[in-house]
């Protein structure tokens, strides 16, 4: 971990006293390009309950000393909205098999430190733990002490997934240092997936209200061997 700085992984519960910091970060880093973000605190305190309560969720998150300078999200893509699932139900995917990466955010000051690999590396052992413990969708530290059977269902993934949106190259919105992420993706695994399209809804700068942005989906197989092979299963 580069300087004095901290990385944390938070579960359930945990991930509750970090809300506040984590919504003013979101907030802070959505508003650049290309998301264009033009948030509210209580919106991402909803946002974020989510993944306090989902079962299998994880919130990666950097500190330096007390602050919030970076976090990364994800959790079981069948503990997320039918909004998410959709595109991949519509392709033959079995959400149930999918890690779903949610977002990165990480202040200016504290890029090009390795802390982007950190969050994939992290958020992708989280999902390999879960496995290990035959721990379902249940909180891994909790799943370690409890021995009831319906705390430890099966458990298994094949794909981890995340989304991008997609902006116009001529954008001019777009700052002439502006570099998109597909490269360092690539070297992540991930892989592009144009046939798992979508569009969510947010509201930009100098908007009056939400309007949809199309979305592209990423895909790198959790088990490289055969993952690929068990896409359409």
């Amino acid at each position: 971990m580069p300087d004095n700085l901290q990385t944390l992984t938070a579960t359930g519960a945990e991930i509750e006293r970090h809300i506040p910091a984590l919504a003013e970060l979101r907030i802070s880093v959505f508003r650049e390009f290309p998301y264009l973000y033009d948030g509210d605190a209580a919106y991402e305190a909803r946002y974020l309950e989510t993944y306090r309560q989902a079962r299998g969720s994880v919130v990666v998150i950097v500190l330096d000393g007390e602050r919030v300078v970076g976090a990364s999200t994800a959790l079981p893509m069948a503990e997320e909205t039918d909004e998410v699932k959709a595109p991949f139900l519509a392709q033959g995917y079995d959400p149930e098999r999918i890690f779903y990466l949610g977002e990165s955010v990480l202040l200016p000051a504290y890029r090009g430190r390795g802390l982007g690999v950190r969050f994939f590396e992290e958020r992708e052992r989280h999902a390999q733990r879960l496995c290990e413990l035959g721990a379902g969708y249940g909180d891994a530290k909790v799943a370690e002490q409890d021995d009831r059977p319906s705390a430890k269902p099966s458990y298994a993934f094949d794909w981890y997934a995340f989304y991008a949106v997609q902006r116009d190259t001529d954008d001019p919105r777009r700052p002439a240092d502006y570099v998109p992420l597909n490269r360092f993706w690539h070297k992540r695994g991930y892989q592009c997936h144009p046939e798992l399209s979508t569009r969510f809804s947010w509201k930009e700068f100098g908007e009056p209200a939400e309007t949809p942005k199309p979305m592209l989906f990423w895909l790198k197989a959790a088990r490289p061997s055969d993952g690929a092979s068990l896409a359409q299963q």
